[in-house]
Formats: structure tokens, C-alpha cells, sequence
């Protein structure tokens, strides 16, 4: 072998991110000029080099090179004992290629930064933040972790009190702080406090400098300050409210009540009582007359009239023969009330609700129709003029017709309700009926018929 090398024998010891040389030397034991090439193997190769990298040297010459180590500062440099491979490769004769080995120790190192998530935090029960540790050294990284205030008005406490992070990696921590005192309301207080974040010291390494982070929770008061001004706002409102029902509403409704509370109004009430309670009696009288041949047609004008449904229809006691005013004079409130039933398939059941007395006329305003059982059919109301109405029973219940222009219905006049009933409905809870049954009340005014001379 015509060339020769040697690195020096010294323990080499490098920081990450600093720089450590070692000195190789070549001699040249051949009889020609010889130019060595150097090349760097192992886990030092990516950052060592040689300076030159090559050397050209005459027979007997020895010459000397430099190899520069520069580990970079970052976790992927490990630390501890690494192997370092040099090869000197002369350019003339490949195989004859010299490969230098020995170790380099590179140290380890610390670097920790931490950050506050959030600075700040605002709560009327506790404060939340977490804290995050990064491990940028090349050792796994024990730290403690502790908190303190600038008062005693808060208590805080991490969880986890210790964290142990790999290098390279990050690792997160919760600190919450609480008050001592609830603060119902008021101004919200501040409670500025400190996290430290204490690295513990690794043997041969320097002691680190904890990592303190200022942080602060605003302390709110638990009822909100617009809740006062809300409920005054409230009670005057509702002041507000009774005083207006007082000073406006109340008189107009007890006006109204008064004005509702007229003669005509009380003389429709008693007539409305004489009716219910002499109706029965003139039915009776009427229908024994009516047995007897005593007059056919003055038994329906007192006790009824037989419809073809065979149902009879009665007047009112005194609607019809209740003595009027005068002419030109107020007309006189009057109605009347009357019960049609019909079978299925029977034909139409007809009855007259109402007649009105010679030498008067009658002004139709109100109409109420009922239909109880729910019955199926048709219900048609007519006066002599034609027909008023035409319902179809399945559509309603109750039903109510007000005229603001009344109805004209002139003497001896009559007003008849007619049903053709299809269907027996069954009211709910209750036995079925066997024949439709509905009611029919009329409401109005009567007066006298005005004569010329």
C-alpha cells in the first residue's frame, strides 16, 4: 500500500450547534505523485466534513487535512458516543483505500419554551387555561409545573402537576383558577397570577432557568348588571299597565255595561222567561183542541202545526201575540225557538218557527242554528219570500248568523225550517238516537204595520 493515514487520538467532545476539529494526516510511501480523496461515513456524515477534501502528494510527502464536526441544535441530534468513518480513497488505485474509525461524543442539551392558552379568561365561577410545553432539546425533558397570585383571593392547580416530554414533542397541561369569595355583582375583579414551568436538571447538564408565564382571570359577578335596570323596567311597565286600565279601560267597560242594560233589553228578558214558561201550557191547549175537531187551523196557530215529518212547531207564548208599540214608535224585541226531528229516509221533516201576527211585520237579525247529535243531511230555512238559508248539517255544530240589514218578513207571514236527514250522528258518551234532531232560534224585531188615514 503505497498511502498511509492516521486521525488523532484525543477525545472529541461537541456541542449541538457548536463545532469540534479533528486532524487526520496521509503519507505517500510510493514512488509517484499520489492525490487522496477523502469521504465521510456513518451517523456523523451529514454534518462533518473535510478540509480539503482532497490532497495531492509527492512520493515520501506526508500532508494533513481537517475534519470539521458541527452537529446541528435540534432533537434529531442524539447525544452520547457516535461512531465516526473516515475513507482516504487514492485516485490512482481505488483498492488501496484506507478507512479510519473512531468516536465522537456529542453532548446533550435542554431547551424548553412554554406558552399561556389563554392569557386571559373571564368567568363568574372559574377560569380555564392550558399551558403548553415544547421540548426542543435531544434528552427527554421532566418538568414541574406550579402556579402562583399575586393575592390570596384565588386558588390554582394544574393538572397534571408534572409532565415528562419527549424531544421534539409538546405536551399540554390544565390550569384552573377559582375564586375564594362568589361575587354576586358589582364590578368584576382581576386576579393576576404566574405559571412557572421548572425544568428538572439532567445529570452533567447546567441548571435550567424556569419558564414563567403571566396569565390573569377577570372574576364576573354571577347576576349580570342589566338585571336590575331590567326589573324596574318591568315594574314600571307594569305600573304603567294597571294605571292605564284604571284611568281609560275600566270606566269605558263599566260605561259599556250600563248602556247594555236598557228597558228594551230587560222587556226582552221577561217576554224570553213568559215564553219558556207559557209555551208549554199553550201547546197543551192547542193540542187537546186539536183532538177534539175544535179547529184545525186555530190548533196550529195555538197549540201547532203538523209538519210532514209529523213533528210539531210551536209559536212563541207571547212573540207572536205581544202587544207592539205604537206605530212609528220603537219596535219591540221578539224571538222564537223550535225542534225539528226526522228520520232516515223518512222525506223532509218540516216545521214553522215562526208566524208573524196580522197588521205586523217582522225585521229578521239573528239565526241560530244547532245540530247536537252531529247529524248528516240538509237543513233549509225559508220565509214566504223564498229561502233564507240551505246547510248541509255535516259542516256544523253550532252555527250563527247576524244581519247587519234585517229580513223583512210581512204580516202573516211565516218562517219554516225544513231537514232531510241521511245520517244519525251519536253525540259523544251517549246512547245513539234513532231520528236527527236539530233547533232552530230565530231573533228580531216586531212592530206594528203602519196604516194610511
Amino acid at each position: 500500500m503505497s498511502v498511509s493515514a492516521s486521525l488523532d487520538e484525543s477525545s472529541v467532545v461537541v456541542e449541538p450547534g457548536g463545532e469540534a476539529e479533528l486532524p487526520v494526516q496521509v503519507l505517500n510511501s510510493g514512488t509517484t505523485v499520489e492525490e487522496c480523496r477523502f469521504e465521510v461515513v456513518g451517523p456523523c456524515a451529514d454534518w462533518t466534513t473535510v478540509e480539503p477534501e482532497t490532497l495531492s502528494l509527492y512520493p515520501g510527502a506526508t500532508g494533513a487535512a481537517t475534519v470539521k464536526l458541527r452537529p446541528p441544535r435540534s432533537p434529531r441530534t442524539a447525544p452520547g458516543e457516535i461512531p465516526l468513518g473516515l475513507r482516504v480513497v487514492p485516485t490512482s488505485e481505488h483498492s488501496e483505500t484506507t478507512v479510519l474509525e473512531r468516536g465522537v461524543t456529542v453532548r446533550p442539551f435542554t431547551e424548553v419554551t412554554s406558552e399561556l392558552v389563554p392569557r386571559g379568561s373571564n368567568s363568574a365561577w372559574r377560569g380555564r387555561h392550558k399551558v403548553a410545553v415544547d421540548n426542543r432539546g435531544n434528552t427527554p425533558l421532566p418538568v414541574a409545573l406550579s402556579a402562583r397570585g399575586a393575592t390570596e383571593r384565588a386558588t390554582m392547580a394544574f393538572e397534571p402537576a408534572e409532565l415528562t416530554v419527549p424531544p421534539g414533542e409538546a405536551k399540554f397541561a390544565t390550569l384552573r383558577v377559582r375564586p375564594t369569595q362568589r361575587l354576586w355583582r358589582g364590578t368584576p375583579i382581576t386576579h393576576p397570577f404566574q405559571a412557572v414551568v421548572t425544568p428538572r436538571t439532567v445529570e452533567g447538564q447546567d441548571p435550567y432557568e424556569p419558564v414563567v408565564l403571566d396569565g390573569t382571570y377577570e372574576q364576573q359577578a354571577i347576576l349580570p348588571r342589566w338585571l336590575p335596570r331590567a326589573l324596574a323596567a318591568a315594574v314600571l311597565v307594569a305600573a304603567l299597565l294597571v294605571g292605564l286600565w284604571y284611568a281609560l279601560l275600566r270606566p269605558t267597560v263599566r260605561s259599556a255595561a250600563r248602556e247594555a242594560i236598557t228597558p228594551q233589553a230587560v222587556e226582552s228578558a221577561v217576554k224570553q222567561g213568559d215564553k219558556e214558561s207559557g209555551g208549554a201550557q199553550d201547546g197543551q191547549q192547542g193540542g187537546r183542541q186539536g183532538a177534539s175537531g175544535g179547529g184545525g187551523q186555530d190548533g196550529g196557530q195555538d197549540g201547532g202545526s203538523t209538519g210532514p215529518g209529523g213533528g210539531k212547531s210551536r209559536a212563541p207564548s207571547d212573540g207572536s201575540n205581544a202587544e207592539p208599540g205604537e206605530p212609528g214608535g220603537p219596535a219591540a224585541p221578539t224571538s222564537a225557538r223550535v225542534q225539528v226531528r226526522d228520520a232516515v229516509g223518512g222525506g223532509a221533516a218540516e216545521r214553522t218557527a215562526y208566524t208573524v201576527p196580522d197588521g205586523k211585520s217582522f225585521e229578521l237579525t239573528d239565526i241560530v242554528v244547532q245540530n247536537p247529535q252531529g247529524d248528516a243531511g240538509t237543513l233549509m230555512i225559508s220565509s214566504d219570500d223564498g229561502q233564507l238559508l240551505n246547510l248541509a248539517l255535516e259542516n256544523f255544530r253550532d252555527s250563527d248568523y247576524h244581519f247587519v240589514t234585517p229580513i223583512q218578513v210581512a204580516a202573516k207571514g211565516k218562517v219554516t225550517i225544513s231537514v232531510s236527514c241521511r245520517e244519525v250522528g251519536r253525540p259523544v258518551k251517549a246512547p245513539a238516537p234513532s231520528q236527527c234532531s236539530e233547533s232552530l232560534f230565530l231573533g228580531g224585531k216586531i212592530s206594528a204595520t203602519k196604516t194610511n188615514g
